[in-house]
């Protein structure tokens, strides 16, 4: 316990140093890099701390800390020695909400490969760089030329993304256009539902039938000729086709077990 105590007030008292160092160094300087880096470093078990909290989380421990280290370095450019609090404390809340916006916003809901994984970030952070410089949303050209990688590979990227993100059947009752959320467009009733068992048992009883009844039923009610028009294809008289048909709806009706 006296060891862990030791540890960690060797470690505030080194990140304060860092930090009075950088304070004094220009941004963008090969020094300035080379204490935000050591500051960076120093801290790093900050955030495997932080990162323990999420260990039941169904992703890998070292995807969580590279996650929270992104907090960590957002929380190094924001510090202020004049405010009069430890680093630690400050940083915390950073790293901490850093992994649960990548838990709310980016767990996957398929398996991605791990390279597309790991582009797929690259390119969500190009994507926010460049919005904020062209002041629109940019075009997988211009992220893939950002990013010096192939056109495909941002494609393959995006499409990837799309397995990031879970929609709630309940989050959206209605779109923005008005038509109907996702779970009301879920399990619909077909209207044509109700007619495949009705279809289905009128085949069974057609081939029931003989021939020439089947193929008057089919003129009939598939292509819609007239009586007088059948007898024309047929070569026999309209009467003729009206007492088949009465003949072959008879059959139907006593072979139908629903009218039984």
């Amino acid at each position: 316990m006296a060891v862990t105590q030791t540890r960690g007030a060797q470690a505030r008292a080194l990140t304060q140093a860092l930090f009075e160092q950088l304070d004094r160094l220009e941004a963008g300087t090969a020094e300035h890099a080379r204490v935000r880096g050591a500051l960076i470093e120093a801290n790093v078990p900050l955030v495997r701390y932080a990162a323990l909290r999420f260990h039941s989380r169904n992703e890998p421990m070292e995807d969580i800390v590279q996650v929270g280290t992104i907090g960590l370095i957002h929380a190094i450019d924001r510090f202020d020695l004049e405010r009069g609090v430890q680093f630690p404390t400050f940083a915390m809340p950073t790293i901490v909400g850093e992994i649960r916006r990548y838990f709310r916003d980016s767990v996957r809901s398929v398996h991605v490969p791990r390279r597309l994984h790991e582009l797929w970030a690259q390119v969500r952070a190009a994507t926010e760089e460049l919005t904020v410089a062209l002041g629109r949303d940019p075009n997988p050209a211009e992220i893939a030329e950002r990013l010096q990688i192939p056109e495909e590979d941002v494609l393959a990227s995006l499409e990837a993304g799309s397995a990031y993100r879970v929609s709630s059947l309940e989050a959206a009752q209605e779109r923005d256009d008005g038509s109907a959320g996702l779970i009301e467009r879920l399990g619909y009733e077909d209207p044509e539902l109700a007619g495949v068992e009705h279809r289905a048992l009128v085949r069974h009883l057609l081939v029931q039938l003989p021939e020439r009844e089947q193929r008057i039923l089919l003129l009939r009610y598939y292509r819609n000729l007239t009586q007088s028009q059948i007898s024309a294809e047929l070569g026999v008289s309209q009467m003729h086709v009206s007492r088949l048909l009465t003949r072959s709806f008879a059959r139907l009706r006593s072979a139908n077990p629903i009218d039984a």
